[in-house]
């Protein structure tokens, strides 16, 4: 396996692997729930019913066969006023990146039955490889040792398969699987990073079941801005931790942690450095990874007063507890992503540069002092890619009540980017920007509180149903 997608494993998805012991639920086919029989893995999961739901491999040729999407639900307490359904980000990640944060949604939409789908190559849902991400295969639902040699030559010995797994598939995917478990309540759908993505555009082919409101946490520019496609991420990134250096050099208790000179003479020692870290890997995405929560994030000083001392602990530390806060849910191969599907959806949807080279992405990295593996995984070769449809940047027809949940200094989908991408989709329907002062991306794991007090008001529920 090329490094690069080990290193995006860890950096940007969370744990390679899992373990090989974790079993997914029995599957009960149809348009019903039945009680999930790994729900004793883990206490979140008890109680949960689970179902698994069968569409077309193809929505634009329904006789090639079908797929399987699988969901989730948390019930309810008391009256069951209606339906929240959770669409998750990645586009590698499964429903399982919401598990750890089921009592703040629970908490934020009392009388809300929780729906949560692994849409279509992550989690129980069909993968890309079956054999390879299965659960009860060598590294669970994640890649392991010669499984990713066998995993990308059948992707590309199967490429008309492959390319059937596109994010206009998996927005019909959401739509028929919402449809078929519809309970007759209201009905609200909320997406994160990618899931706002996926979310817009089943919006925009017009097939969306009737919703009563959309929650977009996290949301990704407009399709098709190329200042913010993935292949310019570090630059996104730099912005952000730039900004932080920036804070920490007007203040006086945390300048003294700065080279002398500070922030800029920093830059200047990061940028004629060889990007190695001393503990091994590339120190630019290590710092870049701390971004990603206000705790690791507030360490970034310390570390660095560290690395000019000759001294890793603080960076062993912070990249420690990075991996304790974004550590997915343990011991369930659900958890695992896909590495296979990132790349897909990545190379043939979000990347403005399809000639981009490893040494472009060298050049520019060299100005950076943050930097994102997510440009080097754009690079050409390993999984095919497909071509763009006719509803790549097209916005909805009509849209439901909105509200956006965006972080200020958000290192991956910009706040800058949410706010062009609102200002489109003004003319469409009701829609609100929540700017969340010093929460990064994914509001409801960095920012709980925020998330829970917004999406009650927009629900209009304070209190458990007696």
């Amino acid at each position: 396996m090329p490094s690069i997608w080990r290193l995006v494993a860890i950096l940007v998805l969370g744990a390679v692997g899992h373990a090989a012991a974790a079993k997914g639920p029995d599957r009960a086919w149809g348009n019903t729930f039945v009680p999930c029989t790994d729900a004793a893995q883990h206490p979140a999961l008890a109680g949960t019913d689970c179902a698994v739901l069968d569409v077309p491999l193809d929505h634009a040729q329904p006789d090639r066969g079908s797929i399987a999407i699988f969901v989730r639900r948390f019930r309810a307490g008391g009256e069951v006023r209606g339906q929240l359904w959770l669409v998750a980000g990645g586009p590698g990640e499964s429903g399982a990146s919401f598990y750890s944060h089921i009592a703040t949604l629970q908490a934020a939409a009392p009388g809300f039955d929780l729906l949560i789908p692994d849409h279509r190559g992550t989690g129980f849902s069909t993968r890309l490889c079956p054999a390879e991400e299965a659960p009860q295969s060598d590294g669970g639902g994640a890649l392991v040792a010669q499984e990713w040699d066998s995993c990308f030559a059948a992707l590309n010995a199967e490429a008309d398969r492959t390319i059937t797994f596109t994010i206009s598939n998996a927005a019909q995917d959401l739509a028929m699987v919402m449809s078929r478990l519809d309970n007759g309540g209201r009905t609200y759908v909320s997406g994160v990073s990618y899931g706002t993505q996926l979310v817009l555009r089943m919006l925009a082919l017009n097939i969306a079941p009737e919703l009563d409101g959309i929650i977009l946490d996290s949301l990704v520019p407009p399709e098709g801005n190329d200042m913010f496609d993935l292949s310019r991420r570090s630059a996104v990134t730099d912005s952000i931790g730039r900004a932080v250096l920036k804070a920490c050099d007007e203040q006086a208790e945390c300048r003294q942690y700065l080279p002398e000179g500070g922030h800029i003479a920093l830059g200047r020692l990061l940028m004629h450095t060889d990007g190695m870290s001393p503990i091994g890997g590339n120190l630019k995405h290590q710092l870049a990874a701390l971004l990603d929560f206000p705790e690791t994030r507030a360490m970034i000083p310390f570390v660095i007063a560290g690395l000019q001392a000759n001294d890793s602990a603080w960076l062993v530390f912070a990249l420690a507890r990075l991996e304790e806060l974004g550590a997915p849910l343990p011991q369930i191969a659900q958890s695992a992503p896909s590495i296979p599907l990132v790349s897909l959806i990545s190379r043939s949807e979000n990347n403005a540069r399809a000639g981009l080279t490893s040494e472009a992405i060298e050049r520019e990295a060299a100005e950076y002092l943050f930097t994102s593996p997510l440009p080097s995984l754009l690079l050409a070769g390993g999984v095919p890619t497909y071509q763009r449809d006719e509803s790549f940047g097209a916005l909805p027809a009509v849209l439901p009540p909105t509200i956006v949940l965006q972080g200020s200094p958000d290192p991956k989908t910009p706040y800058i980017g949410a706010l062009q991408h609102v200002t489109k989709l003004q003319a469409r329907g009701e829609i609100t920007l929540i700017r969340v002062e010093g929460a990064p991306h994914f509001i409801l794991m960095t920012a709980p509180e925020s998330f829970k007090k917004a999406l009650q008001q927009f629900l209009g529920v304070y209190e458990i149903p007696k």
